[in-house]
């Protein structure tokens, strides 16, 4: 089949090459044109694992391009699937200038029938809004052109989306029409083999449930770190408490790991586009405010047990930090905890050393060159003159370090683990003082 894909962002990017990976012929098309000039060399702009490949092997084989032209975008796929940016508006509401800006180029080009597909992550509604973008160019020129607006959200997860597009858990698909399913059912077959992962729905329901797949997520980890909170006061071990609760096939293990608050492109996001969208029908989202309240304050928690600890004497002090991106095998480091603990170290007049193993560059992108700010070439190198350790990400590598060298090279034996990597009791054997999040009353 023949596919356009609007975007060459996280989402585009993926999509494309997984598209392309089973047969279809999929054309990429963004407005960067040095950024499509960089895709054509073979420059992933991202880290994603397995996508270098896959690109790579879809581009040489022809049946991937990258274009900035508009109109051969719009000439070649039945499918013009929408995934583009939506980013938070000043109120935090999506901002939906791009999607439209896409839907209205359509209109003005299509020339014969198109499935127009939102695969960015938009508030309920916004087909709705598609279809009059696209009604109103085909209006403009007096043609009369049959199209279906079609919502398909993706649910990739970072550092997995690879693995989540060709294996999917649910393909949903929301739509109106009944030869929209069959075509939509058509193109996702050879992702749909085993069993019948297609969910079908009106267009608003589909709107709905990614936004509520997120917030749920969310949710699960705010209550966490809230019963974290709790367990220190209380003297408990929330790493018990998980276990004692995940046990439960109720609740389960999956996103109940308490640490220092969730970050990334889609939670904070989507939590505070869902309340605004219930206040602009009059809904009071009490919940999902509290989850977003909950998460900001347990991004600072590190920075406060650290502040404690050295009794508010951090100016001219160094701190290491294992971990950058909010979570491991990406290099996303938006919203992510590690900045606002950098910053409040700053703040305070101390400086960092950090190490993480993908998001390197992404730090130099967004802080450059700063006496404060030492980019280390491993996370042993991060410990030399530093203070303290942080673990802000949990990486593999760092699940299991030399913990005589970090005693000895550290000028304070401390350790502040955002992710309950470590054993507070054996910690406590060796003569480390360590910090976790919900560990008991030290904790």
């Amino acid at each position: 089949m023949n596919i356009s894909i609007f975007g060459s962002g996280y989402v585009g990017l993926v999509t494309a090459a997984c598209f392309a990976e089973v047969g279809n012929h999929v054309v990429c098309v963004d407005i960067d044109a040095g950024k499509i000039a960089r895709l054509n060399n073979g420059e992933v702009p991202i880290h994603e694992p397995g996508l270098d490949g896959l690109l790579e092997r879809n581009i040489q084989s022809g049946r991937l391009t990258f274009t900035t032209e508009i109109e051969h975008a719009v000439r070649h796929g039945l499918f013009q699937f929408i995934a583009v940016g939506t980013p938070p508006d000043e109120d935090g509401s999506a901002d939906l200038q791009h999607v439209l800006a896409v839907a209205g180029s359509i209109g003005k080009r299509m020339t014969e029938t198109r499935i127009i597909i939102n695969k960015s992550t938009v508030p309920v509604g916004t087909a709705d809004r598609v279809r009059q973008a696209v009604q109103a160019e085909l209006d403009e020129r007096a043609v009369r052109i049959e199209f279906d607006v079609v919502s398909n959200p993706e649910f990739l997860k970072e550092g997995a989306a690879i693995e989540d597009f060709m294996k999917p858990d649910r393909i949903v698909v929301g739509t109106d029409s009944p030869r929209a399913t069959q075509l939509l059912r058509a193109l996702y077959a050879p992702f749909n083999r085993n069993r019948d992962r297609l969910v079908e729905m009106d267009i608003r329901s589909s709107e709905l449930t990614k936004y509520a797949a997120n917030s749920m997520l969310a949710t699960k980890i705010s209550f966490m770190n809230e019963l974290a909170g709790l367990a220190e006061a209380l003297g408990a071990d929330i790493e018990k408490v998980r276990v004692g609760i995940g046990s439960d096939p109720r609740i389960g293990y999956h996103f109940i790991y308490p640490g220092c608050g969730y970050g990334g492109s889609c939670f904070p996001k989507d939590v505070t586009a869902l309340d605004r969208t219930a206040s602009a029908v009059g809904y009071r989202a009490e919940l999902l405010q509290s989850v977003e309240a909950v998460n900001k304050r347990q991004k600072k928690r590190l920075f406060e047990k650290c502040r404690r600890y050295f009794n508010d004497d951090l100016a001219g002090r160094t701190f290491g930090l294992w971990g950058l991106a909010f979570k491991p095998n990406t290099d996303d480091m938006r919203e992510a905890p590690s900045r606002v603990l950098m910053e409040a170290l700053w703040d305070a007049g101390a400086k960092v050393r950090c190490f993480d193993p993908a998001a390197m560059n992404e730090t130099r992108r967004l802080y450059g060159d700063r006496e404060i700010l030492v980019l280390c070439d491993s996370a042993e190198d991060v410990l030399t003159g530093c203070d303290a350790l942080f673990v802000v990400t949990e990486w593999n590598v760092f699940r299991s370090p030399d913990f005589d060298r970090i005693k000895s090279e550290l000028n304070h034996p401390v350790i502040f683990d955002g992710r309950n990597l470590y054993d507070p009791e054996y910690m406590a054997e060796i003569g480390i003082d360590y910090f976790g999040i919900g560990r008991g009353r030290t904790g």
